[in-house]
């Protein structure tokens, strides 16, 4: 059997950066079951880090992380566009960008239209533009993580699926499809869609997340057009979202959420049409020919909150999953949290200062 300090099961965002942080104090391995870190959810996410996305803990979470994000991102901006019966929610948004002392602005629907010259005037009656939104490099920051658990004699391994996990002499033990033992008096349940299925594994209470597929597509821009200024512009209600991926693409989404089993998610028809049509409402934008499409599953607990910290009459088995849609933009202060549950340390100062705890977080709030 291998041993070390901590198993980590789950190679994506979410069992990176917390690996990252607790590979400083112990050794630690991931097991990651398919052919490379990030093959899932963190791989296809097209990762914007803004305020629009999640509630009151996520944009907390969101703001502690920043600076950290900026190391492996760009500034690009990002514009939520609203109908006149969004009113208020665009109200709402603004007060959460005032706390947060954002650099943004309340525009009109001209000066929107300055910045996103696509938009049909029906689309945006007002909005907001945020100057400090980052684009980030995934695959930077999943590489740095990988980076940093090896220097600290960590191990990431890839094609290392789980079929087995039980607990013996004081140590918890995953056992592979192939048979290898890999033993840690801690393991870090970070397993994204399949987290519930970690935990039933080992014996412990689901917390009951739903993996929920998001569909991307991609599409040329208007020939001859350089798009890649333009800026992340999302829908405050029900819509779209729409950003440049270079200087001739655009991604799209019409934020669809459909509950899914755990799954390497694939893009629906009906989706990638629901995404066009909703773009080709909105902008002057022809969709003729979808580039690229893909789909992924984004991980929610029942109260869409992540799940942080140890399994209630399973010492060791620490949760860190259910991240929903803002993994990335939220890993640098979750990770520091999970970090700490795992090794029985204090709860962060700048979190506990943002109004954070570790009970904000914890399965037992949902019976786990």
């Amino acid at each position: 059997m291998f041993v070390s300090d901590v198993l980590v099961i789950g190679g994506g965002i979410a069992g990176l950066s917390v690996a990252a942080r607790l590979s400083e104090h112990a050794i630690v391995t991931v097991l990651e079951g398919e052919s490379a870190p990030g093959y899932h959810a963190s791989g296809r996410s097209v990762a914007f880090a803004h305020y629009g996305l999640g509630n009151e803990p996520v944009r907390a979470l969101t703001a502690l992380s920043m600076v950290e994000l900026a190391v492996h991102a760009s500034v690009h901006p990002a514009l939520h566009i609203a109908h006149e019966g969004d009113m208020r929610a665009l109200d709402a948004l603004e007060e959460v960008h005032r706390h947060f002392a954002c650099d943004y602005a309340r525009i009109g629907p001209e000066e929107a239209r300055a910045l996103m010259p696509c938009l049909k005037p029906e689309a945006c009656a007002a909005a907001l533009v945020d100057h400090g939104s980052l684009k980030l490099d995934t695959h930077a920051m999943l590489q740095a993580h990988v980076a940093t658990i090896r220097a600290n004699r960590g191990a990431v391994i890839p094609e290392a699926r789980v079929a087995l996990i039980g607990h013996e002499g004081g140590r918890w033990v995953a056992v592979r499809e192939d048979g290898t033992r890999h033993g840690a008096p801690v393991l870090v349940n970070a397993a994204g869609a399949w987290a519930d299925e970690v935990a039933r594994m080992a014996g412990v209470t689901p917390v009951g997340i739903e993996p929920r597929r998001r569909t991307v597509i991609s599409f040329p821009a208007p020939e001859g057009e350089d798009v890649h200024a333009w800026p992340f512009t999302k829908t405050v209600g029900e819509g779209f979202y729409l950003l440049p991926e270079g200087r001739g693409q655009l991604l799209a989404s019409s934020m669809d959420q459909t509950p899914s089993a755990p799954c390497d998610a694939a893009a629906e028809e009906l989706d990638k049409a629901i995404a066009a049509d909703r773009v080709e409402q909105a902008t002057t934008l022809p969709i003729r020919r979808i580039s690229h499409s893909w789909a992924g599953l984004r991980s929610f607990a029942p109260d869409e909150l992540p799940v942080i910290g140890e399994a209630a009459g399973a010492p060791g088995f620490i949760w860190c999953a259910g991240q929903g849609g803002a993994g990335f933009q939220t890993a640098p202060a979750l990770s520091r949290i999970a970090a700490a549950a795992a090794l029985g340390l204090a709860f962060p100062e700048d979190a506990a200062t943002a109004g954070l705890t570790f009970a904000t977080f914890s399965p037992a709030r949902l019976g786990a």
